[in-house]
C-alpha cells in the first residue's frame, strides 16, 4: 500500500511553490479534498498548476497573484482558509474567502487579530467567522505571543511576514507543528527558531523553485496503526513516512501505553525527517494526557479514544478544549459514539475519561461530517461484535481518499508493508 502524502506539508508546499520564481515540482501530494481546495484557490489567483506524470507542477510567479474575480471557496479546510489569508494579505491581494457550513462555524478571529497588528486590513462576519474579506495593505513588523497553541495561526503570520517590511517575531507557550519554519529554512529564507521563539527577518523574501516528494502522512497512518495493534498477529511497516517530531505525539503516547511501535528517521526532505515506522499487535494500558501533551497529537485523539476503550485500565485526557472547535465538537462526537457502541466513557469539559477494556458492539455513527471521527469509528467497527454504519462516509475524502481500501488490507495474522 502507499500512504497519501502528508496533508500539512501538501498545503504548505503548494503555497510556497506559488511564491517561488519559476516552476516547482511536487510528487505525492495529498489527494484529499482539503488540499484540493488549496489548489483551486491558488488557481483562482492566477497560479497555473498542472500534472506531469506523478508530479504536480506549480508555476510560481515570484509572489505575484491575480485578484480573484469571485469568492475563494475553502470548502471544509481550516488550513486553507487560515494560511491563504496570511499568504494573500501579505501580498495585498483583495479577496473574499468562504467555506462550507462546518468551516463557517470555526473561529477565524485568532488569525485576524495578529494579522491586523501586522498591518493587514481584514473583515470577518459579526460572529468572528467566515466569510473573510482581505483588503490591500502594506505590512510592517510584529512581536506577538500566540495565546492558544496553533500551527495554523503561526503559519498564517509567517506567510504574511514573507512580504512584510519589518521583523516578525512569534512566541509560543507550547511548541506546535513546525513545517512552515522547516520549509522556509530549507528554501533559504532568513528565519530562526529556538525555545518556542521564531524570528523572520524583514522582507520581502525570495523563494527559489524546488522539488519535493511529499512523505506519507503520519496522521493517516495512525488509523491503520491502531487497527494493527488491535488485531491478533498483525503488523505494519511504513516506509517514506514523515517523522517530524511535532507529528509523533500519537506514537509517543502508544509507547507510553506499552504498545509495540518504533520509528527510525533515515533521510531529510526540505528539512523534514523521513523514514520507517513499524507496529505490532500488542497489549497496552491506559494513560493520562494533559494540555502539554496535546499539540503533537490533537488530530489523533479520536483514534486514541478508540484504543483507550480496549486498553487495560483508565485513560484520561484533559486540556483538550480545542477539540470542541475542530471540524466538529470532537469531544462530544467521541463520547457520544463510543457510548453508543457500549464503551465506558465520561465526557469532560476539556476532554474525556475512558475505562477499558470493553467489548464494543455496532451502532449508527454520527460523524458530524468530520473525517477523523469517521475513520476512528470505522476502525472501531472492525473490532466490534456487529457492524457500524456511518451517516456521512464520504467525509473521509477530506484527508484520506482510498482509506477503506487500505484499511481492508490490515487483517489478523498479516504483516503489511506500506511505502
Amino acid at each position: 500500500m502507499r500512504l497519501p502524502g502528508d496533508k500539512s506539508l501538501s498545503h504548505r508546499a503548494l503555497m510556497l511553490a506559488a511564491l517561488a520564481d519559476g516552476p516547482s515540482r511536487l510528487a505525492n501530494l495529498s489527494p484529499g479534498d482539503d488540499v484540493q481546495a488549496t489548489r483551486r484557490c491558488l488557481e483562482r489567483c492566477g497560479i497555473a498548476i498542472t500534472e506531469e506524470g506523478r508530479e504536480t507542477v506549480v508555476e510560481g510567479r515570484g509572489g505575484a497573484f491575480d485578484a480573484p474575480r469571485s469568492d475563494l471557496d475553502c470548502g471544509n479546510s481550516g488550513t486553507t482558509a487560515r494560511l491563504l489569508t496570511g499568504l494573500l494579505a501579505g501580498r495585498g491581494i483583495p479577496a473574499r474567502l468562504t467555506g462550507d457550513a462546518s468551516l463557517s462555524r470555526r473561529p477565524m478571529d485568532r488569525i485576524v487579530a495578529p494579522l491586523t497588528q501586522l498591518g493587514a486590513r481584514l473583515k470577518l462576519s459579526p460572529e468572528g467567522t467566515l466569510p473573510l474579506e482581505i483588503r490591500p495593505a502594506r505590512l510592517g513588523g510584529l512581536d506577538y505571543r500566540i495565546p492558544v497553541p496553533s500551527a495554523q495561526v503561526k503559519s498564517a503570520l509567517l506567510l504574511a511576514g514573507l512580504a512584510a517590511e519589518g521583523v516578525v517575531t512569534l512566541r509560543e507557550s507550547l511548541p506546535t507543528r513546525d513545517h512552515t519554519e522547516r520549509l522556509l529554512q530549507a528554501l533559504g529564507v532568513a528565519i530562526t527558531s529556538s525555545q518556542q521563539r521564531i524570528v523572520l527577518e524583514a522582507g520581502p523574501h525570495q523563494i527559489a523553485p524546488f522539488r519535493l516528494d511529499v512523505p506519507g502522512d503520519p496522521s493517516s497512518a495512525a488509523f491503520l496503526t491502531a487497527l494493527a495493534l488491535l488485531l491478533p498477529g498483525t503488523g505494519l511497516s511504513f516506509g517514506h513516512l514523515l517523522l517530524n517530531p511535532t507529528r509523533l505525539g500519537f506514537y509517543r503516547a502508544l509507547k507510553r501505553m506499552g504498545a509495540q511501535v518504533s520509528w527510525t528517521p533515515q533521510w531529510t526532505a526540505l528539512g523534514e525527517p523521513v523514514g520507517e515506522l513499524t507496529a505490532q499487535a500488542s497489549a497496552f494500558s491506559g494513560i493520562a494526557l494533559e494540555a502539554t501533551d496535546l499539540p503533537d497529537l490533537i488530530d489523533e485523539l479520536p483514534i486514541l479514544a478508540v484504543l483507550a476503550s480496549q486498553a487495560q485500565g483508565e485513560t484520561v485526557v484533559r486540556g483538550a478544549a480545542e477539540l470542541r472547535v475542530k471540524e466538529s465538537d470532537r469531544i462530544r462526537a467521541i463520547c457520544e459514539n463510543l457510548d453508543a457502541m457500549g464503551g465506558r466513557v465520561e465526557e469532560l469539559p476539556d476532554g474525556f475519561r475512558i475505562k477499558g477494556p470493553t467489548p464494543l458492539s455496532g451502532a449508527a455513527i454520527s460523524t458530524y461530517g468530520d473525517h477523523r471521527i469517521a475513520m476512528a469509528f470505522t476502525v472501531a467497527g472492525r473490532i466490534s461484535a456487529t457492524p457500524v454504519t456511518l451517516d456521512q462516509p464520504g467525509c473521509i475524502d477530506a484527508s484520506f481518499p482510498g482509506f477503506h481500501d487500505l484499511l481492508a488490507q490490515v487483517k489478523p495474522g498479516r504483516m503489511v508493508v506500506a511505502t
